[in-house]
């Protein structure tokens, strides 16, 4: 089974798949490894080279600072961005899942709803948190100000829309337990 894993910024999804990874599930951080097919992949480098100019890559090496400063305030860059990373980095993750040897495996994706790869998945998982905690959080890992975070934020779809989207949901609000929401879904998917 293949089982995808979401929540906005700062729900703490990756500390939730460090649970699923103690109890030997693998799990596909779709952002990490497009970062490093944004930096591997020659399909990826051309069209980005294409449509930024060569100084998108320096000394071979994405630079992503220049990328963010031509994406950032507009929507049609990010989105021809995203257009040409996430139809690979989904194909890499369906290779990846094909490999697998366990009963599931996770695919973990910031934007798995946005990017429509949840639908090649078994079922998803919504990670959510309340605003205030998620911003605190983000805002402490990135040294960011809590209006860079909420721009993030607002990038992203609702978890209101996500919900609407997720098969199960885990509540990391820093009072209800993770672990028994973690085991209560791990056991159902070794079924």
């Amino acid at each position: 089974m293949k089982i995808g894993i979401t929540g906005g910024i700062g729900s703490g999804k990756t500390f939730i798949c460090q649970l699923f990874k103690a109890m030997a599930v693998p799990v596909y951080n779709a952002d990490e490894e497009a970062k490093k097919l944004m930096n591997t992949d020659l399909r990826i480098k051309a069209r980005l080279i294409a449509e930024f100019g060569e100084e998108t890559y320096k000394g071979g090496k994405l630079d992503r600072a220049f990328l963010a400063e031509q994406i950032f305030s507009d929507k049609a860059k990010l989105e021809l961005v995203n257009s040409i990373v996430h139809p690979i980095v989904i194909q890499a993750a369906k290779d990846w899942a094909e490999q697998q040897k366990s009963r599931y495996s996770l695919k973990e994706a910031a934007l798995l709803f946005e990017s429509g790869s949840y639908k090649d998945l078994d079922y998803t998982i919504l990670v959510t948190a309340p605003l205030p905690i998620r911003v605190k959080r983000v805002m402490e890992r990135d040294a960011v100000t809590e209006e860079q975070v909420m721009e993030r934020i607002n990038k992203q779809l609702s978890d209101e829309e996500k919900l609407k989207l997720a098969d199960f949901v885990i509540i990391n609000d820093g009072t209800t337990p993770l672990l028994p929401q973690v085991w209560t879904l791990h056991q159902k998917f070794l079924k």
